[in-house]
């Protein structure tokens, strides 16, 4: 397994793993997803078997104490293999970010496992 930073290369498997997600955001427009994996501020990293891409993630930051992880997602078949946390911990960093900010409706034991204050949260829907 590697983990590097997103190129173009990967748009493919990370459209892949949105879709067999159910999220349709990053799948209905391709070159809208690649401009929001590149977008200033964005830290995007992907989990690769090869050149198959298992995994990915995205955050965004100010670069100095706050980042978010937008979304994050791992194969099925490549579950419970440590690949979402070595994402994280090899995407914190390069966030410049002080601390990571998330919400999720799926992974809560997952995040857990991580050091961590939890916090009441929302998705506003202008």
């Amino acid at each position: 397994m590697t983990i590097t930073q997103y190129d173009r290369a990967h748009l493919a498997g990370v459209i892949a793993l949105c879709d067999a997600e159910g999220w349709p955001s990053l799948v209905a427009d391709p070159e809208r997803t690649h401009a929001v994996l590149t977008a200033p501020g964005v830290t995007s990293v992907i989990a690769l078997d090869g050149e198959f891409v298992t995994g990915f993630a995205y955050l965004q930051s100010d670069g100095h104490i706050q980042a978010h992880l937008s979304m994050m997602a791992v194969h099925r078949s490549y579950r419970r293999k440590g690949i979402g946390r070595a994402l994280l911990e090899y995407a914190a960093p390069l966030t410049g970010a002080l601390r990571v900010d998330l919400i999720t409706d799926t992974a809560e034991d997952f995040y857990a496992s991580f050091e961590h204050r939890t916090f009441s949260g929302f998705r506003i829907y202008p």
